[in-house]
C-alpha cells in the first residue's frame, strides 16, 4: 500500500459516543500495527449549535431533547462510564454538569490542525469536559488547554474573536451534512465508505484490513 488510509472523524467534543468510537478505532489501529499507514482528520459537528452561552444542565438537556426520564439518563451514564473505563477513558458525570456550546472549541481544533496538533487538541478538550469537570465554552479554559499542548495563546484568542472563523465552522459542517452525515460519530474512510456510531473494535479492524489489501 503506497498511500495512507485517510480517516475523517465527524464529531463533537461533547459527544460521549464519539470518544468511545475513536478509542475503539485507535485500539484497532494499534493492535494491527498500522499507525504509520493512517491519517486522521477531525471534522466539526455541533450537536447543539444554538446552545446559549450559559449552557444547560446536562440531564435536563438530554431529557428535553430526547424525551428520556431521569432513570434512563442515570442508566445511560453508568453504561458510558463502564465502556469508557474499558478503553482507559474516564467519564466523570456530576449533578451540576452542563452541556455547553462548542463553536469555540471547534475553532481551536481547526487552528490546531494547521499546527499538526488537531487530534491532541480534540482529545484535550474531550478530556477536559468529560473527565476534569471543565467548562469548555469558557474562553479562559479554552486558552489554558491550547497552551497545554504548546500552541500560541494570542493566535488562538484572535481566532476566537474573528467572526470569519466562526462562519467557517458552519461552512465545514454543511459540507459533511450535504454528504449525508446526520449523526455522530461518523467515521469516513478514504472519502468513500463510512461507519456511523461507535462500532466494535473488530468492525474497524475489518474495514482497515480491507483497505490495506
Amino acid at each position: 500500500m503506497k498511500d495512507k488510509i485517510m480517516i475523517d472523524i465527524v464529531s463533537d467534543v461533547v459527544c460521549p459516543w464519539c470518544i468511545i468510537g475513536y478509542k475503539r478505532l485507535e485500539k484497532a489501529i494499534v493492535e494491527m500495527g498500522i499507525q504509520d499507514k493512517v491519517e486522521i482528520e477531525w471534522q466539526p459537528f455541533e450537536l447543539n449549535s444554538n446552545m446559549p452561552v450559559e449552557g444547560e444542565n446536562i440531564d435536563e438537556h438530554i431529557s428535553r431533547k430526547y424525551g428520556t426520564r431521569q432513570e434512563d439518563n442515570t442508566r445511560s451514564k453508568a453504561q458510558l462510564s463502564k465502556l469508557g473505563a474499558e478503553l482507559n477513558f474516564k467519564f466523570d458525570y456530576f449533578d451540576t454538569m452542563k452541556m455547553p456550546n462548542t463553536r469555540d472549541a471547534h475553532i481551536l481544533i481547526e487552528y490546531a490542525k494547521e499546527n499538526g496538533k488537531q487530534t491532541e487538541m480534540n482529545l484535550r478538550l474531550v478530556e477536559a469536559f468529560f473527565s476534569e469537570r471543565k467548562d469548555i465554552s469558557s474562553r479562559e479554559v479554552l486558552i489554558q488547554e491550547l497552551k497545554r499542548i504548546g500552541l500560541d495563546e494570542k493566535e488562538g484568542l484572535a481566532r476566537l474573536e474573528n467572526e470569519s472563523y466562526r462562519e467557517q465552522i458552519k461552512v465545514n459542517e454543511a459540507v459533511w451534512q450535504n454528504k449525508g452525515v446526520r449523526s455522530v460519530p461518523t467515521i469516513v474512510f478514504n472519502a468513500k465508505s463510512a461507519l456511523t456510531g461507535a462500532q466494535p473494535i473488530h468492525v474497524y479492524k475489518q474495514v482497515l484490513a480491507d483497505l490495506i489489501k
